[in-house]
């Protein structure tokens, strides 16, 4: 499989082709930092469908075209449009789509290799971090920064997210807060350090070698990370029940960096602050990524009904103002129940992975 065309005959927003034992996924859209729209991901799936049974390809390398990133996320622009100006439908199919590839790339037969460099976040970080193999650089900067435009973090984030050490992962979720390579390392979103200037290298051993040996030849150690010395604290003040104990103990705990996370969550949307720790703490539960990924399924469709996503996209990426007027305002107007609805069974509407009656339990 080599390559693809738009309509137009110009080259398509997901490139494909094979040297060697290994066969390349390149996200083509730079200029929008490769963000994912449906039609990537129904590519992408079908590729992964020719090569699993294609005896010639070993292992599957996913990169970023361009020079920023391997990519932003999700095409949340669509979504915005879809939210307020549609009935959600689009999103809901993209989701659906999206969610099944997420999975199919934790379970996929064969090595799935990917080069986080620069950008990934969101959308991003479900198409690389649930491979089996995965590459950061000095130029990597890795978020699930959903809740700063009226969302929660998906595509399986928040199981990545619970399965990092102590409250890591409750402080990136809540915060989405951008991290390096060894803070990516330390959370489990990634698995090897290579230099930047050295992944062409590494690429080209891996159309010639098994990858354990292309790997053995590029990977170092990477440069100082910094939540590890954060760890007192961020254990302590994200280890509260609520979210407003959480800045009660940020605010509370005297190390600079605390308050600042505190004034951080202070400025996100209240609801997705309360339903993203909800559904965080909800992932540790569950036992597999196909529970936690119905889950968020039944989230993400929640958030299409909000205010605080389209207005949420709106301040940060349409007219970019970043003053969101979030609804309700503040963490004490958003109850439980409001919460709660956010896990309500679909019915027929269930995104389905983990197989009949085994839907994540709404309460909790």
């Amino acid at each position: 499989m080599t390559g693809t065309k738009d309509i137009e005959g110009e080259p398509g927003p997901v490139l494909f082709h094979t040297a060697g034992r290994a066969a390349h996924i390149t996200l083509n859209r730079p200029r929008a930092l490769n963000a994912l729209n449906h039609t990537m991901v129904r590519h992408i799936d079908e590729a992964l469908t020719a090569w699993e049974h294609d005896p010639a390809v070993e292992v599957v390398v996913v990169t970023g075209a361009g020079e920023r990133g391997l990519c932003a996320g999700g095409d949340i622009r669509a979504v915005h449009d879809d939210a307020r100006d549609g009935d959600g439908t689009a999103s809901a199919a993209f989701w659906y789509d999206e969610y099944r590839l997420n999975a199919r790339i934790a379970r996929y037969p064969k090595p799935y290799a990917a080069v986080m460099d620069g950008i990934v976040m969101g959308g991003g970080v479900g198409i690389s971090a649930h491979g089996d193999v995965r590459v950061v650089t000095e130029r990597s900067r890795v978020a699930m920064p959903e809740t700063g435009i009226g969302f929660v973090p998906d595509v399986g984030g928040t199981r990545l997210l619970a399965l990092a050490p102590g409250e890591l992962g409750t402080h990136l979720g809540l915060t989405g807060t951008q991290i390096g390579a060894a803070d990516a390392l330390l959370c489990g979103l990634a698995d090897h350090f290579v230099p930047s200037a050295s992944i062409p290298g590494l690429l080209a051993d891996l159309a010639a070698l098994p990858v354990r040996e292309a790997l053995a030849r590029h990977a170092q150690s990477p440069p100082h990370g910094e939540l590890a010395q954060r760890r007192d604290w961020i254990d302590a003040c994200y280890g509260a029940d609520t979210v407003e104990e959480i800045v009660e103990r940020l605010l509370a705990h005297g190390d600079p960096a605390a308050k600042d996370a505190a004034e951080t969550l202070l400025a996100k949307s209240p609801t997705s602050l309360k339903v993203t720790l909800a559904a965080l703490r909800r992932a540790r539960r569950l036992g597999t990524l196909e529970q936690v990924l119905d889950q968020e399924y039944r989230v993400s469709l929640a958030a299409l009904t909000t205010a605080d996503l389209v207005e949420g996209v709106r301040a940060q990426v349409v007219d970019k103002d970043r003053v969101p007027r979030w609804s309700p305002a503040t963490l004490a107007e958003v109850t439980q129940t409001a919460v709660e609805r956010f896990f309500a069974p679909l019915g027929a509407r269930e995104l389905g992975l983990a197989g009949p009656g085994t839907a994540p339990d709404p309460a909790g």
